[in-house]
């Protein structure tokens, strides 16, 4: 039996389901769906049979997504647990059917807080070293993000640090910084253009690393990889043949980086 790395591997934005119950009220085609949520990362990090834990979901992030804080609902928050915009500003929802409570409370006890419980039992059942919650990012900033127009590098890592990994002010890091350092100069290697990866920026980590890190104490990292690295974007089309190889390809090289960084930290 090969061996399996104690790994947490953690996919939150790969599935494009609409539950039945909020598919009517939904203004999104499948396309978009697809665009919005990519599922290629659950081929990019398609580690189940290679960690100890693993977790991903079939449901699109436009409708329930896992990696928000289960407050503020909508509509405090139009880019939160229950979305009401893309990154771009289209509306997720068909005009005056926003999910009412009702169907939000359901949407959450069935989707939402199952996932956060699960990972939680993974780490208990299972000899997790750490986790890495797995991410894609669109090479440039989207007009409603923070870095609206730059180009964004091709591997982000995040442990809600600053830009050299160190915990911020007032905060506390999800990794260390040896480790998160660690990573990065690995990724470098495989990735040796200029400012190809980068820490903290433009995302240091969301909900479920800050979160789960605060549960159990396993060290979290959030790794965001660059669409470019496999598709042509902006697309909403369907991935093509030469786009699912690219990500099959790319799967192997950031399984490398992973393991070459274990090994490093533990010799």
């Amino acid at each position: 039996m090969k061996q399996r790395y104690p790994f947490l591997i953690s996919i939150p934005h790969g599935g494009t389901e609409v539950p039945d119950p909020a598919r009517p009220l939904l203004l999104l085609t499948e396309e978009e769906l697809r665009y919005y949520c990519d599922p290629l990362t659950r081929v990019v990090f398609g580690y189940k049979d290679r960690v100890a834990a693993y977790i991903d979901t079939p449901i699109s992030r436009m409708v329930v997504d896992l990696n928000r804080p289960p407050l503020p609902l909508p509509l405090h928050d139009p880019d939160g647990i229950i979305k009401l915009r893309t990154i771009d500003g289209k509306e997720v929802w068909c005009p005056g059917q926003v999910p009412d409570m009702h169907l939000i409370h359901c949407l959450l006890m069935t989707h939402y807080f199952p996932f956060h419980q699960q990972i939680d039992e993974l780490i208990d059942r299972h000899p997790v070293g750490i986790a890495f919650d797995c991410h894609s990012m669109l090479p440039y900033g989207s007009e409603n993000q923070k870095d609206a127009g730059k180009v964004r590098p091709l591997i982000c890592l995040g442990n809600n640090g600053d830009r050299q990994g160190r915990a911020r002010r007032g905060s506390i890091a999800t990794c260390s910084r040896e480790w998160i350092a660690v990573l990065a100069g690995i990724f470098e290697e495989e990735f040796p253009q200029e400012n190809a990866v980068a820490l903290n920026n433009p995302f240091s980590g969301g909900f479920i690393a800050n979160a789960h890190f605060w549960h159990k104490g396993i060290p979290w990292i959030q790794i965001e990889i660059n669409r470019a690295l496999y598709e042509q974007v902006p697309s909403s089309s369907l991935p093509g043949q030469e786009t699912e190889e690219r990500a099959l390809l790319l799967r192997e090289t950031i399984w490398k980086v992973l393991t070459v960084f274990w090994d490093q930290v533990h010799n």
